[in-house]
C-alpha cells in the first residue's frame, strides 16, 4: 500500500514517550510565564555581560513596568513595541506588557525611519521601548508620522551593567548612546526612571487564549513586512510542543542563543526559557564570537539555538574549539539551511548527534518540524512534524494537487500553532490560510519533499526557485553541492534574466571564499568552481555567472540576504 501524508509516516521516528498528539490546556502564555517566574525565584533568569538578574528580580521589575503601563491608561490589547537588542530591558518590558494583557511587537533596532514608521502605524503601537541611540537616529525623524504612539521609554545598553563596565564602555565608545529630546504629543520616560518610580504591584491581566499575544513582522522580502497575529493559544501550543519535543524540565537548563529577540525565533526561545525557569545567556551582538565563547566557558549552556552562519563563525574562532561541550544537550539550527559537510565539521567539535535541525516560520509560532532528540537524525533534513501537526506537499502552481511522496512541492501545514492571520490584511490571510478537506491549512511558500520515513527536506523558497530554459532549479540543491568545495565559505544562488530566452533565467552564484582560498587568482578559482559544478550537477544547473565577495551580506537574523544580493 502506498504511503500518504495523512498516514503520518513520521510517527514511527518519534522518540519513545513522545505521543503523536498531546493535550494542550486552554491557557495563555502569561499563565506559563507566571509558573516559570514562581518556580525558582533565586535562580538566575539571565546573565548579561558579567551581571545577573534572578527570577525574583525579573518578577519584581516586570511588575513595575506593568504598573507604569496601567498608570498611563495602557489597556489589555494595546500594542507595546520593543525595539531593543538582547538586553535585560527587553525581557522585563515583555513580561510586564504581557502581564497587563497587552500585545507585544518586536521591532528591529536597525530599521530605517520609513520602516519603523510602517511597523508602528501598521501594528497600532501605543508604547515603544527603545534605545536612546535609536531614539535620536530614527524616532526623531518620524515623530509627526506616528500619531498613535503616545509613550516612549528610552534605555541604554549599559543600564544593567556594573558601574565600572558602564564607565569603561563609554570611555572606549563601545556602548552607543543618543540624546533624548521632547517629542510632540508623546510622553518620554527613561527605563531606569520607570523602575524607580512605580511599585511592584501584581497586575491583573485579562488575556484569554484567543487574545493576540504577539504581532511579529515578516522579513518583507517580497514587499512591505506583514504583521503576523499570534494568539496566546498559538504561543502556548507551540511552547507545549517544544517542551515535549526537547524534554525541557523546570529550572534545569541554561540557554544560549544569538537569535535576536525582535525575531520570533529568538523571542520564542527566550519566552520558553522564562516559562521553564531556565537561565539565559543574553547575546546582544551575535557577531562577537569572542563574547559568546566567554559565556560558554563561564556558564556552560545546555541548549543552544542559532542560524548556521553563526555556528560557522564560531567554528572559525580558535577559542571555540578549546571549550568543553560536555554539558551541551542540543544545538538547535534553524531559519536557514545548514550544509551537511558543515554539520559534520561542527559535530566533530561539540559532539556527534547534538545538532538538531528544525523548521518553522513566523506564521507557525514558529516550530513545525524537528529532528528527534534521541532517535534517528537525518543530516540535511529538517526532521519530522512535531506533535499535533499535520503536513502535506502540494503542487506549486495551484496548491490543490497532493504530490506523490518523494516529489517536491509546496509544504502546507495545520496545527494549533498556526497563526490567526495577518494583521489587518484579510486578502493576504485568505491567500495563506486555505481550506482543504474541510480544514484550514497554511500555505508556507516553501518547496519541500518528504521521504518514505516521513522526514522532510526543504528544497527552496518558492520565490527562490529558478526557471532555466523550462527546467526547475532549486537554489538549495546547487548551494549544497557548492558547500562541498573546499574553497567555498558561504554561497548563494540567485537568478538573472536570460537575455536570449524571455521568461527564462540564468544561474548566478555569489561566493565568499574560504580563508585558505582568498589568496588565489580569481580567474583560476572561478574556472575551478565551474569545472567542479560541471562534474557534480546537471548542465542546466551549472552557474553561468560566478561572483566573489569579501563578506556575504546577512539579514539581522544572520541568514544570507538574497534580497540584498539581487
Amino acid at each position: 500500500m502506498m504511503t500518504t501524508y495523512d498516514d503520518r509516516p513520521w510517527l514511527k521516528a518519534y522518540d519513545p514517550g513522545t505521543p503523536p498528539d498531546i493535550a494542550i490546556p486552554a491557557k495563555t502564555y502569561t499563565d506559563a510565564l507566571l509558573e516559570g517566574l514562581a518556580a525558582a525565584p533565586d535562580r538566575a533568569a539571565m546573565h548579561f555581560m558579567g551581571t545577573a538578574l534572578s527570577y525574583r528580580q525579573l518578577d519584581e521589575m516586570s511588575c513595575r513596568f506593568a504598573a507604569f503601563l496601567t498608570d498611563n491608561h495602557v489597556k489589555p490589547g494595546d500594542v507595546v513595541g520593543l525595539s531593543l537588542p538582547n538586553i535585560p530591558q527587553f525581557l522585563i518590558a515583555l513580561c510586564g506588557a504581557l502581564r497587563v494583557g497587552c500585545t507585544v511587537t518586536g521591532v528591529s533596532p536597525l530599521l530605517t525611519p520609513k520602516e519603523l514608521s510602517h511597523q508602528l502605524n501598521d501594528s497600532g503601537c501605543r508604547v515603544l521601548v527603545t534605545l536612546d541611540a535609536v531614539f535620536e537616529r530614527v524616532l526623531t525623524k518620524i515623530e509627526n508620522q506616528v500619531p498613535g504612539l503616545s509613550h516612549v521609554v528610552t534605555t541604554r545598553i549599559g543600564d544593567y551593567l556594573p558601574a565600572i563596565k558602564r564607565i569603561l564602555g563609554r570611555l572606549l565608545k563601545k556602548l552607543p548612546t543618543g540624546k533624548v529630546t521632547p517629542l510632540d504629543g508623546k510622553m518620554i520616560r527613561e527605563f531606569t526612571q520607570v523602575m524607580a518610580q512605580y511599585p511592584p504591584n501584581k497586575p491583573k491581566g485579562t488575556a484569554t487564549p484567543e487574545s493576540i499575544c504577539l504581532i511579529q513582522y515578516t522579513g518583507g522580502t517580497t514587499g512591505l513586512p506583514k504583521g503576523v497575529a499570534l494568539t496566546h493559544r498559538n504561543i502556548f501550543s507551540n511552547l507545549t510542543q517544544v517542551k515535549n519535543w526537547t524534554e525541557f524540565q523546570m529550572a534545569r537548563d541554561v540557554l544560549c542563543s544569538g537569535f535576536p529577540f525582535f525575531h520570533l525565533a529568538g523571542l520564542m526561545f527566550g519566552m520558553t526559557a522564562m516559562a521553564t525557569a531556565s537561565t539565559q545567556c543574553l547575546i546582544p551582538d551575535p557577531r562577537n564570537t569572542r563574547h559568546i565563547c566567554k559565556e560558554i566557558r563561564t556558564h556552560a549552556p545546555s541548549i543552544y539555538a542559532n542560524v548556521p552562519t553563526l555556528y560557522q563563525m564560531l567554528m572559525d574562532d580558535p577559542g571555540f574549539k578549546k571549550l568543553d561541550f560536555t554539558p551541551a544537550r542540543i544545538f538547535v539550527s534553524g531559519a536557514a539551511p545548514f550544509a551537511v559537510e558543515s554539520i559534520r565539521a561542527f559535530e566533530a567539535i561539540v559532539g556527534r548527534g547534538k545538532v538538531v535541525e528544525v523548521y518553522g516560520m513566523t506564521e507557525t509560532s514558529p516550530i513545525i518540524t524537528g529532528n528527534p532528540l534521541a532517535g534517528n537524525k537525518k543530516i540535511g533534513s529538517v526532521g519530522v512534524p512535531v506533535s499535533n501537526t499535520h503536513v502535506r506537499i502540494v503542487d506549486v502552481e495551484t496548491g490543490t494537487k497532493i504530490m506523490p511522496v518523494g516529489d517536491p512541492g509546496e509544504l502546507i501545514v495545520r496545527g494549533p500553532q498556526v497563526m490567526k492571520g495577518y494583521h489587518n490584511k484579510p486578502e493576504e490571510t485568505d491567500h495563506a490560510l486555505r481550506e482543504h478537506d474541510g480544514r484550514i491549512w497554511l500555505h508556507t511558500g516553501d518547496v519541500a519533499r518528504m521521504d518514505e520515513d516521513g522526514y522532510f527536506y526543504i528544497v527552496d523558497r518558492a520565490k527562490d526557485m529558478l526557471n532555466v530554459g523550462g527546467f526547475k532549479v532549486f537554489s538549495r540543491e546547487v548551494e549544497e553541492t557548492l558547500y562541498r568545495h573546499p574553497s567555498v565559505e558561504f554561497c548563494a544562488i540567485i537568478g538573472r534574466p536570460d537575455p536570449k530566452r524571455p521568461g527564462s533565467e540564468i544561474v548566478k552564484v555569489v561566493i565568499q571564499p574560504a580563508s585558505g582560498a582568498k589568496g588565489r587568482n580569481t580567474d583560476t578559482l572561478k574556472e575551478d568552481i565551474i569545472s567542479y559544478c560541471r562534474e557534480n550537477m546537471a548542465p542546466y544547473k551549472v552557474p553561468k555567472i560566478v561572483e566573489f565577495v569579501d563578506e556575504m551580506p546577512l539579514t539581522t537574523v544572520g541568514k544570507v540576504d538574497k534580497k540584498a544580493l539581487r
